[in-house]
């Protein structure tokens, strides 16, 4: 079966948990969340979940385990915390998750953010994989970011990616 077939056998709308790490915030401010669920709706995705959370190791933990456990999630996006900052907790928390880890994701996200950035592209640690039958996805917290990625790489191959993962 060709990569297109694979595509078109997919499921129509992935159903999405969105969950912004920042300690700064807000749903009037989180310009980055808002941007996700836009994107996702726009093709046709539900957003089943939205939450802000703070850049706490715990807090972060809690809310995964929350949107992992939902039946009525396809699919986590998570934005923030990516960074090397000393408050970026975010990518130690979701590798903790991963079970089968898409290294390609963060490879060419980053070879597309240097494209639009420069060298500052290798400070994100973008990440993506399953995680309890579930598609798992990490990204910077920049709205830039979060448009590249959406519109690049998470949008094209979604249903793709949850087609696999459920065996469909």
């Amino acid at each position: 079966m060709s990569i297109h077939e694979h595509k078109d056998k997919g499921k129509k709308s992935i159903r999405c948990f969105v969950i912004t790490v920042s300690d700064t915030r807000g749903e009037t401010t989180d310009l980055s969340g808002q941007t996700i669920k836009s994107l996702l709706s726009g093709e046709g995705h539900q957003t089943n979940g939205y939450c802000i959370v703070k850049d706490e190791p715990a807090q972060i933990e809690a809310l995964l385990n929350e949107a992992l456990a939902s039946e009525d999630v396809d699919a986590v996006i998570v934005n923030g915390g990516t960074g090397i900052a000393p408050r970026d907790g975010t990518f130690e928390v979701v590798s903790r998750f991963l079970e089968k880890k898409l290294d390609g994701f963060g490879e060419i996200f980053r070879y597309l953010s240097y494209l639009d950035i420069g060298s500052a592209a290798i400070m994100s640690r973008a990440a993506a994989g399953t995680a309890r039958g579930k598609v798992l996805i990490s990204l910077p917290g920049s709205k830039g970011a979060v448009a590249l990625a959406m519109e690049k790489l998470i949008l094209p191959e979604l249903r793709h990616m949850v087609s696999q993962l459920q065996g469909k």
